[in-house]
């Protein structure tokens, strides 16, 4: 016997003495049986519990295994091996079950779910049609086929897999749900309608299906239907005043005003607070042009405490940040009428920041502004939008920077930037240590996010490097770069960091030269950025090409006050390139600019670098 088919035999085997009473029942039942088995024989023995009055004939694994074809025991192993996750072998065992049964639709089946682990969509989907083609009747099947046509965008085709299948399945209210969003989909609305007739004779009628119903005569311009539509809705909820207000809005629509104004009215009757029905009526106001009865409308909506805070939120954003062009609502009045919402709702954290972006846009005092972010957070301390704001506008503050960012480690742990905010706190305070630990929280904290923001994490390894070469550790900072760099390989700013320190301890320069020439390229007019680039090329003793980088460094320099250290370089490019008078010249600006005197003036005197070291 072939290896092999020896070794499936007895995988076989062994699987089959776990389910053997279920293949024994072919033969008869065996409930309340036991099969035991020596070096020799396999004995078959009552249950102490057995209440089976009839003589059962011992079972052996011999006639167990004779009476299964040798198809079944290969199928059966090739599930076994796919259960336990080794779906190369059970491959292997299925191309062999193939050669002894070519027309077994679950063979096909399973091969095509092992190709469609494998990401290999278009043999899966091979397989599994031959496997709907063997047995027709298979629902598995089939509905494998259709929702895979759907997922290649074949939608024609799972049209006609669906339309078949459905033929035999007319109570599956759930595939007339998929051809419905097909035919939408393909804009075809004839064959949508009969879908919805046909959805209404499985589940019957339904509110859902009459909107959709109504959304499709609208696009195709049936104005007749729509309203017959809407009115039927209508008709079959009389005391549901959403359903009037709907067909109020579309009479608006169609101009029919008077019409649309009377079902407002019995919307009203029905429910007074009801917001869509009051929204629906101040914007018809508004629309004949009584402005001032929709204004009174709207603000009993603000001011009224049975309003839902979402309907409210949008009204006010709709009310005052829209409306700041009206002549007749100054920024006073527009202010007491957002306090008095405010009062209404007084735990409501979204009507305080929206106070804050009204203050902000009509140029109020930053303090104003400041003080409407604050009232959210005394509301609700977790609100991350108001308490990232006012971090960035009390930025370079580092006190209350700080104090805010910690209470957001507090009150949003799972929120990596505020432990960004808080170590840039704590280093602008020389507090490294404390800062480097914090970033190494905030990592942890990012990291753990399903979809981690690999520019933040980048950015927080950076701040480690920098923290590190101010405690002159420079092996720890190099390895933090480096980090950086694995999360975001173009980090423009660490990248020129790196360069840098590498380039300043005599480290790789020829990596630091490949980093720095990244962030030149990335931005070729940053002068920070060019002078590091031509520091290096001095130190590779590349003078020339330094001396037209540090120009052009020099050139975008834009700050007010000149950059000594940039300006120092160039005095020792140039005096390297052999022009010691215009190295002089530069040295004497970089004395202007705050440069090192006592050094600078050596260098004058000598007219040499070497006065530096």
């Amino acid at each position: 016997m072939n290896k092999t088919i020896r070794k499936i035999f007895i995988l076989g085997a062994v699987c089959l003495m776990a389910i053997c009473p279920a293949i024994a029942a072919l033969h008869g039942s065996l409930s309340g049986m036991t099969i035991l088995q020596d070096e020799t024989t396999a004995k078959t023995v009552a249950a102490p519990d057995s209440t089976c009055s009839d003589t059962i004939s011992p079972v052996s694994l011999d006639s167990l295994l004779a009476s299964t074809s040798l198809f079944d025991r290969m199928f059966l192993e090739a599930v076994c091996q796919r259960n336990a996750g080794n779906d190369s072998l059970a491959s292997l065992i299925l191309d062999s079950c193939a050669k002894t049964k070519e027309d077994a639709a679950e063979m096909y089946f399973l091969k095509s779910n092992i190709y469609s682990d494998a990401d290999n969509d278009s043999l899966a989907f091979i397989y599994m049609k031959r496997a709907s083609k063997l047995q027709p009747d298979n629902d598995t099947y089939n509905e494998s086929v259709a929702n895979t046509y759907i997922k290649q965008g074949k939608y024609d085709k799972a049209i006609h897999a669906l339309e078949k299948f459905y033929t035999t399945h007319r109570d599956r209210s759930d595939l007339l749900n998929v051809l419905l969003a097909l035919y939408l989909h393909g804009t075809d609305y004839d064959k949508a309608l009969s879908t919805l007739d046909r959805m209404d004779k499985v589940d019957g009628k339904s509110e859902d299906n009459d909107i959709t119903r109504l959304s499709i005569y609208e696009l195709i311009g049936d104005t007749k239907s729509s309203y017959r539509t809407l009115k039927s809705i209508v008709d079959e909820h009389p005391f549901e005043p959403n359903y009037m207000v709907m067909l109020g809005n579309w009479l608006y629509q169609k101009d029919r005003k008077k019409e649309a104004y009377g079902f407002f009215q019995k919307a009203l009757k029905l429910d007074s607070e009801n917001a869509f029905t009051l929204n629906s009526l101040a914007d018809y106001y508004k629309g004949t042009g009584d402005t001032a009865a929709s204004d009174s409308i709207k603000q009993r909506m603000l001011f009224s405490p049975k309003t839902d805070a979402e309907t409210r939120a949008k009204m006010l954003v709709d009310y005052v940040l829209n409306n700041r062009d009206r002549t007749d609502l100054d920024s006073t009045a527009m202010i007491a009428i957002i306090d008095r919402t405010m009062a209404a709702a007084p735990h409501d954290a979204d009507l305080s920041n929206i106070k804050a972006v009204y203050l902000e846009k009509i140029g109020m005092p930053a303090d104003s502004v400041n003080a409407a972010f604050m009232h959210t957070l005394e509301v609700a301390p977790d609100d991350f939008t108001a308490r990232s704001q006012l971090i960035q506008r009390l930025w370079m503050k580092w006190d209350k920077v700080e104090k805010l960012a910690l209470q957001g480690t507090q009150y949003n742990p799972e929120e990596p930037t505020f432990f960004y905010f808080l170590a840039i706190a704590q280093f602008q305070k020389d507090r490294l240590p404390e800062s480097i630990k914090t970033l190494q929280t905030g990592i942890n904290v990012a990291a753990a996010d399903k979809n981690p923001n690999s520019g933040l994490i980048s950015d927080m390894y950076a701040m480690i490097g920098d923290s590190y070469m101010k405690l002159e550790e420079a092996d720890k900072a190099f390895a933090a770069y480096d980090s950086c760099l694995q999360w975001k390989d173009d980090n423009i700013m660490a990248l020129n960091n790196y360069a840098y320190y590498l380039s300043d301890k005599k480290g790789d320069l020829k990596k630091a030269e490949a980093m720095s020439r990244k962030t030149i390229e990335a931005e070729p007019t940053n002068s920070t950025y060019l002078d590091t680039y031509a520091w290096i090329l001095y130190l590779l003793e590349r003078y020339d090409e330094a001396k037209a980088y540090i120009d052009r460094a020099l050139e975008n320099d834009t700050d007010s006050v000149p950059s000594a250290v940039v300006i120092e370089h160039a005095g020792d490019i140039y005096c390297k390139s052999g022009d010691k008078e215009r190295a002089a010249e530069l040295w004497q600006k970089a004395i202007e600019c705050g440069g090192d005197k006592a050094v600078l003036t050596r260098k004058i005197k000598t007219k040499s670098v070497d006065a530096k070291n």
